[in-house]
């Protein structure tokens, strides 16, 4: 099957290299010229695992395209993905303007009956919008030329994409035609070999499914995070009550880890966008309300543990920073819990010394530019240069190169001996017996 992709973006990059590992043939297309010629050179702009392999050996075979053209590829497709951002607004509304752009140049240019395919993340009715922007430019042009709008959602975990998008758990396809569903399950058919994983539902079913699924998500884990403060103030191990919760099959293991917040492109913006979608039809929604109030708390939980040990004024403090992206195995930093530890840190006069294994090039073109010309912050080789000559370790990110650190190296070269754990990585009673002070989150020893 021939298909258009619009936007290059890590839904759309991800999209079009799996759909063309399994035999289709994709064009990606994307207005910047340079990042279209950069792809055509193996040179991608996001971090994933295995993407890359995928990217450049497809495009070598000829079955994975870039273009900047949507002119030119809707000649030979009648599928075409709507891949583009749609960034939060002030009010945590989704911004629509990328997505029914691209849905006007389609209708300007299809010729022949289409599918068009919701992929970003967008609000319940966004169908309707795309559909009617279409139908604007076709009756423009006096073309007379059907049409379906799907909603087909994306459920990708940052650092596992490609293994999620190449062996998924379901295929959420929200379609109002028998036609469009058809063809939808055929493209779909080399992902569901061993089981039937398509749902079929209608559109605005499957576009309230992506972001009950997400919110769904940051509420265990603003649960979980709730349950860590409440811990630390009864002198409670939070690790223990969560293995205990975890064993339930009712509630299970997964997202349930406390930490210092939850980021990234997803759970951020769809709970904001689920909270204003709520609010545009009269309803509070208390629960989310307090999912992220608890999340935004939460990001200050690490730097509020810093100042209670040192004081406000850190001025003569140089702190050492393992992991800077919002999650292991990718490079993001988009609502990293990373940023606001940071601001604090900064603002109180202390020093930054940060290594993270993929994120520092992102870090270094999104943190403000002056933390770098005062050498506010400082990024490091590697991970034990990282911590010489400081005064604390602050873990943010839990890379697996973190997780069995040499604390007799950390011991020799750090000034002081201090951990603040803010993915609980570590036990406490090891870290105790070489001879370090520790600081984790909802286990803090009394």
């Amino acid at each position: 099957m021939k298909l258009t992709i619009i936007g290059t973006g890590y839904v759309g990059l991800v999209t079009g290299a799996c759909f063309s590992e399994m035999g289709s043939t994709v064009t990606c297309v994307d207005i910047d010229q340079e990042k279209i010629e950069n792809l055509k050179n193996g040179k991608l702009p996001i971090y994933e695992p295995g993407l890359e392999n995928l990217v450049v050996q497809n495009y070598k075979e000829g079955t994975l395209n870039f273009s900047t053209s949507l002119e030119q590829t809707s000649k030979n497709s009648n599928i075409f993905f709507i891949a583009v951002g749609t960034p939060p607004g002030e009010d945590g509304s989704a911004d629509l303007q990328y997505v029914l752009q691209v849905a006007k140049e389609i209708g300007q240019n299809i010729n022949e009956y289409s599918v068009i395919v919701d992929k970003s993340t967008v609000p319940v009715g966004t169908a309707d919008k795309v559909k009617s922007t279409i139908q604007s430019e076709l009756e423009k042009r006096g073309a007379n030329i059907e049409f379906d709008v799907v909603s087909n959602p994306e459920f990708l975990k940052e650092g596992a994409a490609i293994n999620d998008f190449l062996k998924p758990d379901r295929i959420i396809i929200g379609a109002d035609s028998e036609r469009a569903a058809t063809i939808m399950k055929r493209l779909y058919a080399p992902f569901s070999r061993n089981r039937e994983k398509v749902l079929l539902m209608n559109v605005r079913d499957a576009e309230m499914t992506k972001y009950a699924a997400n919110s769904m998500l940051a509420t265990k884990i603003s649960f979980m995070n709730e349950i860590s403060n409440i811990c630390e103030k009864l002198g409670v191990d939070v690790e223990n009550v969560r293995r205990g919760i975890g064993s339930d099959s009712r509630i299970g293991y997964s997202f349930i880890y406390p930490g210092c917040g939850y980021g990234g492109s997803c759970f951020p913006k769809d709970v904001k966008a689920l909270i204003k979608i709520s609010r545009d039809q009269g309803f509070e929604p208390e629960l989310l309300n307090a999912v992220e109030r608890r999340n935004s708390l939460q990001k200050q939980v690490l730097s509020d543990k810093i100042m209670k040990r040192f004081g406000r004024n850190l001025s003569d403090k140089i702190f050492c920073m393992w992991g800077l992206s919002f999650k292991p195995g990718t490079d993001d930093i988009r609502e990293a819990s990373s940023i606001e530890i940071l601001k604090e840190l900064i603002d109180s006069g202390a020093t930054i010394k940060a290594f993270d294994p993929v994120a520092m090039d992102q870090a270094r073109k999104e943190f403000p530019e002056i933390w770098f010309d005062k050498e506010q912050i400082i990024f490091e080789e590697n991970q034990y240069k990282a911590i010489e000559n400081t005064d604390a370790l602050i873990l943010v990110t839990e890379w697996k190169t973190f997780r069995q650190p040499d604390f007799k190296l950390m011991a020799d070269t750090m000034k002081e001996l201090i951990i603040f754990d803010g993915r609980n990585q570590y036990d406490p009673e090891e870290v105790s017996e070489a001879g370090f002070e520790y600081h984790g989150i909802g286990r803090e020893k009394l």
